[in-house]
C-alpha cells in the first residue's frame, strides 16, 4: 500500500490529460488574481469554456473578466475552494452550471480527475477539503492509470510540446477559441445522433453538486461576492420540463442569489454547436455570449450593456441559427 500510495503521489503523473486540467486551471487563477477588482468570473464545466467567451462579454459589462470553466466532473469543492481563494468583496461569479453538476451522485461528485489532481499536485488542496476527501484520494489510482502514466510520461518526454498543445487554443481571458463552425463541419454526423436527457428535477434538487453549489452561494454571500446563477447550452430539440425554470430560480433565491433570465434557455439548434451540447462553435460562442452580458447588464448597472466591438458583433453575425 505505501508504494502504491509512493507511486501515484511522487512518481507517476498524466501530463497529456489530467496535467491539462490542473495546469488550465492554475493558468485562469493566476490571471484573475492579476486582474484589479470588481471582477467577473464565468465558472461551470466545458460550456462556461467553449460557450461563453469572457473577451465579448467583459467589455460589454465594463468589467475584467476571467473564463474559469474547466471540465465537467472536476470536483466543484475542488474548485470552489481554489476561487474561493482568489475572490474578493465586491466580484462577481456567474454560475451557468451544467445541468448535470447540480445532479451529480455523492458517489460520482468524489471520483473525478480531481483526486487524482490533488494527491500528485496540490495536497494542500487535498487537506483542506477535510477527512472525507482522503480515502478515495489515496485510493484513487488503478492500473489502467499506472500504464497510461508510464505512456504519457514517456510520450511526454519524447514530445514536450504535446502536454501544451490542448492550451494552444485557450486565450488569455480563459476562454475556449478556435472551434470555428468551418473545423465543426468533421463533427456534424456525431452531433445528430446526440442525446442526453436533463436529469430530473428531483435529481437536481437532492444532487450532491447542488449542495455545494449551495454552499458556495454562501461562501459567496457572507465575503460579499454577488453570484447569479445561469443557463448552460444545450440543444433546443431537447424536451425540457416547464418546471425547471422555476425550480432554478427557487433554488438561487432561497440561496439569496439571482438567477438570470434568458429568452431561449441557453437552447440552441444543433447546427450552432461544435462537437457536443455543451460546445458551441465560435461564432455562436460569441453570440451567446452577447446576450449574456445584454441579460446582465440590468442586474450590475443603470445603463445597459455597452456595444459589442465590431469583431464580436461581426464573429456572432456568422452564427447560422436563431438571428439576434
Amino acid at each position: 500500500m505505501l508504494l502504491h500510495l509512493g507511486a501515484f503521489a511522487f512518481v507517476l503523473d498524466r501530463p497529456l490529460s489530467l496535467g491539462t486540467l490542473w495546469r488550465e486551471l492554475d493558468a485562469k487563477l493566476a490571471y484573475a488574481a492579476s486582474l484589479p477588482s470588481p471582477r467577473l468570473v464565468i465558472l461551470a464545466g466545458s460550456n462556461a469554456l467553449f460557450s461563453h467567451r469572457c473577451a465579448i462579454i467583459g467589455p460589454m459589462l465594463r468589467l475584467p473578466c476571467v473564463n474559469g470553466g474547466v471540465a465537467l466532473g472536476l470536483g466543484l469543492d475542488y474548485q470552489f475552494l481554489r476561487w474561493e481563494a482568489v475572490l474578493r468583496p465586491g466580484d462577481l461569479v456567474y454560475l451557468p452550471m451544467e445541468l448535470q453538476q447540480y445532479a451529480m451522485t455523492p458517489r460520482a461528485a468524489v471520483a473525478g480527475p480531481d483526486l487524482a489532481i490533488m494527491l500528485r499536485h496540490d495536497r494542500a488542496s487535498l487537506l483542506a477539503l477535510g477527512p472525507s476527501r482522503w480515502p478515495a484520494a489515496l485510493l484513487s489510482g488503478t492500473l489502467e492509470d499506472l500504464i497510461l502514466s508510464v505512456v504519457e510520461i514517456a510520450a511526454s518526454a519524447a514530445r514536450p510540446d504535446l502536454a501544451r498543445h490542448a492550451l494552444e487554443d485557450i486565450n488569455d481571458a480563459g476562454d475556449g477559441i478556435g472551434h470555428s463552425l468551418r473545423r465543426a463541419a468533421a463533427n456534424r454526423a456525431f452531433l445528430s445522433g446526440l442525446h442526453r436527457s436533463d436529469p430530473s428535477l428531483h435529481a437536481i434538487l437532492a444532487g450532491r453538486g447542488t449542495q455545494e453549489i449551495a454552499a458556495f452561494l454562501g461562501w459567496a454571500a457572507a465575503h460579499q461576492v454577488r453570484a447569479i446563477g445561469g443557463w448552460p447550452t444545450e440543444f433546443a430539440d431537447a424536451p425540457q420540463d416547464p418546471r425547471l425554470v422555476d425550480t432554478l430560480r427557487s433554488f438561487y433565491a432561497a440561496e439569496g442569489a439571482a438567477f438570470l433570465p434568458l429568452g431561449n434557455q441557453g437552447r440552441y439548434p444543433r447546427g450552432d454547436f461544435f462537437d457536443t451540447q455543451d460546445h458551441l462553435a465560435e461564432e455562436c460562442q460569441a453570440r451567446h455570449s452577447i446576450r449574456v452580458a445584454q441579460a446582465l447588464a440590468p442586474l450590475l448597472h443603470e445603463v445597459g450593456a455597452a456595444a459589442p466591438s465590431g469583431w464580436a458583433a461581426s464573429l456572432a453575425a456568422a452564427c447560422p441559427g436563431n438571428p439576434g
